[in-house]
């Protein structure tokens, strides 16, 4: 792939000299403009982040002085003559009538009079019992310090759920309760409707010229819907001329993360009441209790905000108190400012873009009248450069390259013919070699296949001469285990039922043991023909089970986990002596069409090497299961020290043993005979230290279902 070095060197020379004076040029004109707009940026939204700092905390002052004015209110009634008259006489209209009076002129919800300690509530009818919603204001007011003082105004922000302020005033209802709007970037809830009230409670204790409790006024000022207390604010913070034309200050009560009094237009242009904060500003104030001064998503616009938590008497956070402005104008005249910074700088570049070309003409033409003449040399044509008017080096230059020419023209010649005559001799030696090689190779070849069929050779011998003197010994003590126990029958008579399935069980064996000598036999004369019966060769007598009238190699259908089974018998003692673990996954898979005793014979090999290949406590799993081309596999794995990688190729190897005490070396060897004379294989994996998988793959009667096998079943 062309790297950017290699581009580079492939330009023109005036391409070169152009990039060396205007990559630095446009570099720096890149620079200015990133670090102008970055400057810009950060300078502009850092004073926007001051000012709706500043902002909120006008707001919070405002919010503040709007609980000390209904404190205010609240105490010049409680301190009025004409209340204290009315109350003196027990005027009870009267006192309502001033109660009612306060409120609408106090900017109130409600207002209630209670009598000393809270229980009662006077109404038109008089006293009337009252049930106090106590919190730490009314602890402040109606309990004795134990300094004997009490606090005479207590003010805060109480939460009311419905069942307070619903039996404040009927009409509250109108505007406490209101649906949830889904808003995006909002954290999930399952909520639809909010009806609780945020409350500015103030408690004023009402006392005659003693200091005698009368009783406390309580009044309440509900935020929920208040409008006029966040368009109020709004109009002191957001004043004309205080901010960019286009952008719109608002301000905004929160009950939790529920806008619950706002002047934030929702999306048909009307107050965003029920609309939610966004996560990431929830978890800040709410959570965190900290204030938010950055950009935040507000209903369905970016804004720069500020918000700060509304505390509550119990010292909670059940709310937020936010004031902010639209950012879209700001970061219009923000884009616009630097877009005019970008203007004027490209405008300089480009102006000296043009004296940079204009002053490097000079240079660029006597440079490309010698590359012409290079170019020419290159493609055979005899020119020179000639007089180029000039008298710096580039002058200078041109004429020694014309005298070079002169010279290499002459030496040219002279090694154009020396050339001729060196490529013929080559011509003459690579020929003789080529030869030679030629001849080596087939020696080479020869020799391979030669040493490859002495080795073949060598091994077969071996592997006749041994098999030839194990059938012999072994056959004559199978022959007298068959006598004695034909001995040992007559001499039991009927008594032999009890033990018939141990006498069975030997006899199978000992056919099982000439068996296997006979397919040693064959596997070391793989052309002879198959050997005698087995009843022939054993002399059975008549009255012992007949092991059939089939040769010692009866292909038939196998079930074969029904097999394995059978075969887990055998090394049942040598899994016990070295404790080892055998694990079995065994799936249905079809029959296939082998000698039984043949592939037990390779069943058992694989399990004998592999109890030999672990340790003490160690793992053999065997498993069964089925290829995608349908074939039958069977698989014995272990965790014992596994095969060197150079000398899992030669496994299969007549008398090759590894990682094992004692054995012969033909275990595998005759297994992976019996395996391919079935059109089947054997593959092998190992690492060293971790373990050996042996995998044997048979083809399967679903291979050949379109004609039926000429076998009998098992």
């Amino acid at each position: 792939m062309t790297t950017i070095v290699d581009y580079i060197r492939g330009m023109s020379l005036r391409h070169k000299l152009l990039a060396l004076v205007l990559g630095p040029l446009l570099l720096l004109t890149g620079t200015v403009i990133y670090l102008t707009a970055q400057w810009s940026t950060s300078y502009t939204y850092k004073q926007l982040f001051t000012k709706v700092n500043t902002d909120l905390r006008v707001t919070h002052d405002v919010f503040t002085r709007i609980q000390l004015d209904r404190q205010r209110a609240l105490t010049s009634l409680a301190d009025s003559s004409a209340f204290h008259a009315q109350l003196k006489n027990n005027n009870t209209l009267g006192v309502l009538h001033l109660l009612r009076q306060q409120q609408r002129e106090g900017g109130f919800d409600f207002i209630n009079l209670l009598n000393a300690n809270g229980t009662m509530r006077m109404q038109k009818e008089g006293w009337s019992t009252w049930e106090l919603n106590q919190s730490p204001l009314t602890e402040s007011v109606f309990q004795m310090a134990p300094d004997g003082l009490r606090l005479d105004v207590a003010t805060g922000i109480e939460i009311y759920p419905k069942a307070i302020w619903s039996v404040e005033n009927e009409t509250l209802e109108e505007k406490v309760v209101f649906a949830l709007i889904d808003t995006p970037r909002a954290a999930p809830t399952q909520k639809t409707h909010e009806d609780r009230a945020m409350v500015i409670r103030v408690l004023r204790r009402v006392a005659d010229e003693n200091g005698q409790t009368l009783g406390v006024l309580e009044g309440g000022l509900l935020l929920n819907r208040n409008y006029a207390f966040v368009d109020e604010i709004r109009d002191l913070v957001y004043g004309p001329g205080s901010l960019a034309k286009g952008s719109r200050g608002t301000v905004t009560v929160f009950l939790d993360d529920v806008r619950i009094t706002t002047n934030v237009p929702s999306s048909d242009d009307t107050r965003a009441l029920g609309t939610r904060v966004s996560v990431e500003v929830r978890n800040t104030v709410l959570e965190q209790g900290t204030p938010w001064i950055d950009r935040a998503f507000v209903v369905n616009d970016w804004y720069i905000s500020a918000y700060e938590p509304i505390v509550d008497v119990y010292g909670k956070r059940v709310g937020m108190l936010y004031a902010g402005y639209l950012e879209a104008p700001f970061r219009k005249d923000l884009f616009r400012g630097i877009l005019l910074t970008a203007a004027v700088v490209l405008a300089g570049s480009m102006l000296a873009v043009v004296a940079a070309i204009l002053g490097a003409k000079s240079i660029f033409k006597p440079v490309e009248s010698i590359a012409s003449v290079v170019r020419a040399t290159a493609a055979g044509e005899r020119r020179r450069i000639g007089d180029l008017k000039v008298h710096d080096e580039i002058g200078e230059l041109a004429t020694q390259f014309d005298s070079m020419l002169d010279t290499l023209e002459e030496n040219s010649a002279q090694i154009k013919a020396n050339a001729n005559e060196l490529e013929q001799k080559v011509q003459e030696r690579t020929m003789e070699l080529k030869s030679k090689n030629s001849s080596l190779q087939e020696s080479i070849t020869m020799l391979h296949e030669a040493q490859q069929k002495l080795e073949t050779a060598e091994r077969l011998a071996a592997v006749g001469q041994l098999t030839a003197g194990v059938a012999h010994e072994i056959n004559n003590p199978t022959a007298v285990i068959l006598g004695n126990m034909d001995i040992l029958i007559q001499e039991m008579g009927d008594q032999r039922e009890g033990v018939q399935t141990e006498i069975d069980l030997i006899i199978e064996q000992v056919y099982r043991i000439r068996s296997i000598t006979d397919r040693l036999l064959q596997y070391s004369r793989p052309n002879t023909t198959a050997p005698l019966k087995e009843r022939e060769l054993l002399r059975v007598p008549a009255f012992l089970p007949d092991p059939g009238e089939t040769s010692p190699i009866s292909p038939v259908l196998v079930e074969v986990n029904e097999l394995i089974g059978s075969s887990l018998v055998l090394v049942k003692n040598e899994l016990e002596q070295k404790n080892i673990l055998l694990e079995q996954d065994l799936v249905n898979v079809p029959e296939v069409v082998v000698d039984q005793q043949e592939l037990q014979q390779v069943i058992v090999n694989l399990l004998l090497n592999a109890t030999q290949a672990v340790n003490e406590s160690g793992l053999i799993q065997i498993s069964t299961g089925t290829t995608t081309d349908n074939e039958v596999f069977i698989e014995v794995r272990d965790n014992g020290i596994g095969i060197e990688p150079d000398n899992v190729h030669r496994v299969f190897d007549p008398f090759f043993t590894h990682g094992k005490e004692g054995g012969t070396g033909l275990g595998l060897s005759v297994s992976y005979g019996i395996v391919r004379r079935y059109q089947g294989r054997i593959d092998v994996q190992s690492v060293l230290g971790t373990g050996t998988s042996f995998r044997v793959i048979l083809p399967s009667t679903i291979q050949n279902s379109s004609t039926e096998p000429l076998v009998c079943r098992v």
